[in-house]
């Protein structure tokens, strides 16, 4: 992992309208907050916004009128790198290396992934909610300095 990088990004998607403590513990330390969609409460983004800044996508489960106001994808700048988010990957309707952006957020699938694509660092946090299958708990950080961006995916033990 680069040690050296200007920002911290928190990256969490499918929580089911549940914040776990633990996940508030370890986003005390980031420059900005990526929820990529199924937020399932309004509580979910007030709680994440005593902690940072928040950028929130809507997700399939985000259908009450409190989710009105959430776009179904979002650009995010975070210094030179831009990051494109949206929750279901199958439904990216542009080419992320053409339109200049640096990475893809995505959720969804409550499959935590990290991968390169054309040159694109694709981040999927996997579900920061309830457990669901034999899928993890789990969250997503990014390290952003200049355009480049490292990710790493960080679990939380039953």
């Amino acid at each position: 992992m680069n040690s050296t990088f200007d920002y911290k990004i928190g990256i969490i998607s499918d929580t089911h309208a549940l914040v776990r403590q633990r996940i508030v513990h370890l986003l005390k330390e980031v420059d900005l907050i990526v929820h990529a969609g199924d937020v399932g409460s309004p509580e979910v983004l007030v709680t994440l916004q005593t902690i940072s800044r928040v950028y929130a996508v809507r997700g399939n489960v985000d259908s009450d009128a409190w989710a009105d106001n959430l776009p179904e994808t979002e650009v995010v700048r975070v210094g030179e790198a831009l990051l494109y988010v949206l929750h279901d990957m199958n439904k990216l309707d542009l080419d992320p290396a053409a339109a200049g952006f640096h990475a893809v957020i995505c959720g969804h699938s409550h499959i935590p992934k990290i991968e390169k694509r054309n040159g694109i660092l694709l981040v999927n946090p996997g579900s920061a909610g309830p457990r669901r299958f034999d899928y993890p708990v789990s969250l997503a950080f990014l390290y952003v300095k200049g355009v480049s961006i490292d990710a790493e995916i960080v679990e939380l033990k039953r």
